[in-house]
């Protein structure tokens, strides 16, 4: 009985902030602490956040060039939707048989959460007790606030973070098989999911530099980049471009040199008010020296090589991109987070997590004149 309220109480943490965020658009709010919001899209709003609508193009035509280019009027090149990977959109294809598809989407991205949420407390729960446990879980459901953003709209990240917490849980817990399906999971959901892969080599190798080590046992792990394969084969087939996601356009973000996210003239950029991802590189690199001080080697190799490939990433939503080693971090940071100092300041910024979040879901949509196709 204890175990099911447990779960219930991680339910409630991962949807309540989440339910929060959808009742002001539901209900039509035509400003919230002075903050305009579009009160006549109403919970189109939320489905047409970046990058929702493009997935609902995808679950619906599985990304034949020609069902989309005939059904959908979005100013994309066809070769666009190739750097989006299936899992998010198949899902949702599933589920909209009982719900629509706009409603499958939320559903999907909704139950992700949860399943993220979950991992992480199981995750966590290694190095604290119960309470601070649940605290920081807490916390890791709200912060930063574009993770609360990307829980609350139409987004594949819930399902990729979800699938990396949970493998890299089961890789420290010995459990190979289960760590290698669930990061299937996180390469199906999102390119950068073959970085667990690349962590997970690493883990096992460097140590047979100084002695002998049994490396059979890690077999499952070459799910991962088989799953690759396999998405490049459906590539192959509908697109046929085995490689299409190379040729995706200009959505890789990886630049040389390092630090490009701050050449304003980039594409993906635009602007030169980013001071704060300076922030983030140093909450971030400081995080990785701090797990591997602690000796807390799989969670450091994941955490330090997405870490290096933020470096290279030009995009001002950089903090998105950064979100699946945010787990991590507040790991490293753990023991500064439960104390009573942390938590009056974190009572605190609920409030301007809360009201980013709004406004910035507000703006980032995708103007959309005719939802027939979506329905």
């Amino acid at each position: 009985m204890k175990k099911i309220q447990r779960l219930l109480l991680i339910a409630a943490i991962s949807l309540i902030p989440t339910i929060f965020i959808w009742i002001t658009f539901f209900a039509r709010v035509k400003s919230f602490w002075g903050i305009p919001l579009p009160a006549s899209a109403g919970m189109a709003t939320i489905v047409s956040n970046y990058d929702g609508p493009i997935y609902m193009v995808i679950a619906k035509s599985l990304y034949n060039p020609e069902f989309i280019k005939w059904n959908f009027q979005f100013p994309l090149p066809l070769e666009y939707y190739a750097a989006h990977f299936p899992l998010f959109p198949f899902l949702i294809r599933l589920f909209s048989i009982f719900l629509g598809f706009p409603y499958a989407m939320l559903f999907v991205t909704m139950t992700a959460s949860i399943l993220a949420t979950y991992f992480f407390y199981k995750f966590i729960s290694q190095y604290q007790n119960e309470s601070n446990s649940l605290f920081l879980t807490l916390v890791f459901s709200i912060f930063p606030a574009r993770w609360l953003i990307v829980k609350s709209v139409g987004s594949a990240e819930p399902l990729f973070i979800a699938g990396v917490i949970a493998s890299i849980y089961f890789f420290q817990n010995k459990k190979y098989l289960l760590a290698g399906l669930w990061g299937v999971v996180a390469q199906l959901a999102k390119p950068p999911g073959i970085l667990l892969f690349v962590a997970y080599l690493l883990a096992i190798l460097v140590p047979t530099i100084k002695s002998r080590v049994e490396i059979k046992k890690y077999w499952p792990i070459l799910f991962i980049p088989l799953s690759l394969v396999l998405i490049f084969s459906l590539f192959g087939i509908q697109l046929k471009d085995f490689w299409a996601y190379f040729h995706s356009g200009d959505n890789i973000h990886l630049m040389f040199p390092p630090f490009s996210v701050f050449n304003y003239s980039a594409p993906w950029v635009g602007t030169f008010w980013l001071e704060e991802i300076v922030f983030i590189y140093l909450l971030g690199i400081l995080g990785v020296l701090k797990l591997v001080k602690d000796k807390d080697y799989i969670v450091s190799w994941f955490t330090g090589i997405f870490i290096l490939s933020i470096i290279f990433v030009a995009h001002r939503d950089i903090l998105r991109y950064a979100l699946p080693a945010v787990p991590f971090i507040i790991k490293a940071y753990s023991n500064t987070l439960i104390t009573k100092e942390f938590k009056i300041a974190f009572a605190v910024i609920i409030i301007p997590i809360f009201l980013f979040s709004l406004a910035y879901i507000s703006q980032n949509t995708m103007p959309i004149s005719n939802w027939a196709p979506f329905l």
